[in-house]
């Protein structure tokens, strides 16, 4: 009889045991964030993985969990799917999804400019402006992401109309690269360091270049407001303790991009980033570090300069009233300690 009891009792300190264990397991997930990258190897995502070189989500008590999406547009859907709860891109896609009616914010502001650049192949010198783009490839990181929305912005500025030309969807670094050695396309818009990589090999030439402010404004009319943490506005209500942590960590990672030299920067991001060349990758960073902005706000001009760039072509925004109010919220970063 004792033996029976003494197994019963077993049996069921075992299955409470194991109840507590799922329970520990799943509050542990629970308390995971997944933020989606579209492409941390870019310089223009950077904050992301240097916030977590330097340890600045563990000070914050939070399990950030970095996943790398090559376009924006698609680490944008895995946000809408609720497979992440977040999204470090451009704040461009706040207001194309109000337009679709779906609100998100931008609730850290990395950059105050694009960071992309438009290559010309070295084959085809024909391509002086975004006038010839016509009946020519257009590299981009995906069809819907940002790098497509801006050369869709150049072109129809520039007197085309969409269907005129081609965007071919080539990601970044090697898969851009080999579809300009391979004439797939004749020009396209990317980051750093894959520009530099082309230039130092004299396969590719800049045509536009929104690396800095001053560009930027020649280009898109004003400050263009890009790289960002955006997430579900819905989410951000609902766990507003988590977004605060959040904006801790990345406007302090902006404070240390302010006041570091790009070789010291350069030293906490991954080796594997460099492709072979740090040198490269460390005077691409001098050259574009004052793209990010000092302490996450978003620059006030900003909002108006993406709407009106993305109601040049958008069907998605053309005739909406969009309240750009909703597409950012400053309240974190401005409580950032």
């Amino acid at each position: 009889m004792r033996s029976s009891r003494a197994l019963i009792h077993t049996a069921a300190l075992s299955l409470i045991m194991t109840a507590v264990s799922l329970g520990a397991t799943a509050a542990h997930a629970a308390d995971k964030i997944s933020i989606m990258v579209g492409g941390y190897e870019k310089q223009i995502y950077l904050p992301a993985k240097l916030a977590e070189g330097l340890g600045y989500f563990k000070d914050e008590g939070l399990n950030v969990e970095l996943l790398n999406e090559p376009a924006g547009v698609d680490a944008e859907n895995e946000m809408l799917a609720g497979a992440v709860q977040g999204v470090v891109g451009f704040y461009d896609h706040c207001i194309d999804l109000q337009g679709k009616g779906k609100f998100v914010e931008s609730v850290v502001q990395f950059s105050q400019a694009p960071g992309e650049v438009e290559l010309v192949s070295a084959k085809h010198p024909e391509i002086k402006s975004p006038a010839d783009f016509k009946g020519k490839n257009l590299g981009v990181t995906g069809l819907g992401s940002s790098t497509n929305f801006l050369t869709q912005y150049l072109a129809v500025k520039a007197g085309l109309k969409l269907g005129e030309f081609t965007s071919v969807p080539v990601g970044a670094g090697q898969t851009f690269i080999a579809a300009m050695q391979q004439d797939a396309i004749q020009a396209g818009m990317t980051t750093e360091p894959t520009i530099s990589r082309l230039l130092k090999t004299g396969e590719a030439k800049v045509l536009i270049d929104m690396r800095t402010m001053a560009g930027t404004k020649a280009v898109l009319g004003g400050t263009y407001p890009a790289a960002s943490l955006y997430m579900d506005a819905a989410w951000v209500d609902a766990h507003k303790d988590e977004v605060q942590k959040l904006a801790n960590a990345f406007v302090k990672t902006l404070h240390f991009i302010n006041t570091h030299s790009a070789a010291e920067i350069a030293d906490k991001m991954p080796k594997d980033f460099y492709v072979g060349d740090k040198e490269g990758y460390v005077k691409a960073l001098e050259n574009g570090k004052a793209m990010f902005t000092p302490d996450g706000v978003m620059p006030e001009d900003g909002p108006k300069t993406v709407l009106a760039v993305l109601s040049e072509f958008s069907k998605n925004v053309q005739g909406k009233t969009i309240d750009l109010s909703k597409t950012y919220t400053t309240a974190f970063v401005k409580n950032a300690k």
